[in-house]
């Protein structure tokens, strides 16, 4: 079956929908309580998503953290981490703080922080496959 222009217009929309919406932590969890996580199909779509990191598409996304949560996405570790509400939180208010201080930053960043805990929860996961 062929797409028609207004089938490929329609699903970019519902792609950009679903991509903005992963800037959500709170959405992150509820997909991952909703075992979406455990699903080797929804993986495949998460990994098919990339796509959007190139400039491209990036340039419509509206919230830059869909697509970094999307990378994070990738690891199971992650995954893993951001279904328990204490996690998600932790991730909720690391991202707010970078949100009030992206014009004015602190000595530390929320980012700095988020990205320490990324990369710590994904440190941990290569430890893992080593092991």
């Amino acid at each position: 079956m062929v797409d028609t222009k207004e089938d490929e217009k329609r699903r970019f929309q519902i792609e950009l929908e679903f991509i903005q919406c992963l800037s959500n932590p709170w959405y992150l969890n509820n997909l991952a309580q909703q075992q979406y996580f455990k699903d080797p199909t929804f993986i495949n779509y998460l990994n098919y998503l990339q796509y959007w990191k190139q400039p491209e598409y990036a340039r419509f996304v509206v919230y830059p953290h869909a697509l970094y949560f999307l990378d994070l996405l990738q690891h199971a570790q992650f995954r893993d981490y951001i279904s328990t509400s204490e996690n998600t939180q932790e991730v909720h208010r690391m991202q707010y703080y970078h949100w009030q201080y992206l014009r004015n930053p602190p000595k530390s960043t929320a980012v700095d922080e988020l990205t320490a805990t990324a990369s710590s929860v994904l440190k941990d996961e290569s430890t893992d496959i080593k092991s």
